[in-house]
């Protein structure tokens, strides 16, 4: 690749693949430093979103197998940032609440996510940020109707 004109579909799809491990390293290095680890940001975003949600609910809005949550949130749980409580209606269902500080960890989760994000785009214009979102959301929209047909 000798200029901005030699990307292939090929090299994209490389280069997609590498950012995407690239991304991830570098958030995850930054959430490893408040004692989070892989997959853990994700769920809080979901319990910050709505607290109190039922296990199974996570799991399928999370998009993990039952048990991989089950451990997840055993680990979260140890760590302080959850706990689980059995619905007062349904006892066969287990619900999962943040605790004060799965709470109060929401600002610095926050604060590296937007570190990350602004050491991404260093060096952009103003209008090149632009563009680069104008095309992520293209690129989304175009999987998401692959991925939900039916939509």
């Amino acid at each position: 690749m000798n200029t901005m004109d030699d990307f292939s579909l090929d090299s994209i799809h490389w280069l997609l693949l590498q950012f995407g491990k690239q991304h991830f390293t570098r958030l995850q290095t930054l959430m490893n430093e408040i004692g989070l680890y892989r997959g853990q940001p994700p769920l809080l975003h979901q319990l910050w979103q709505q607290d109190g949600r039922a296990q199974s609910e996570l799991a399928v809005k999370m998009r993990l197998q039952p048990a991989t949550l089950t451990r997840m949130l055993q680990r979260m749980e140890a760590a302080g940032f959850i706990e689980r409580r059995a619905d007062p209606q349904d006892q066969r269902i287990s619900r999962v609440y943040l605790t004060q500080q799965g709470i109060r960890i929401k600002d610095q989760v926050r604060q590296r996510e937007h570190q990350v994000i602004c050491e991404i785009l260093e060096g952009f214009s103003p209008q090149e940020i632009n563009l680069i979102g104008q095309f992520l959301v293209r690129m989304r929209d175009n999987l998401s109707r692959k991925n939900n047909p039916s939509a």
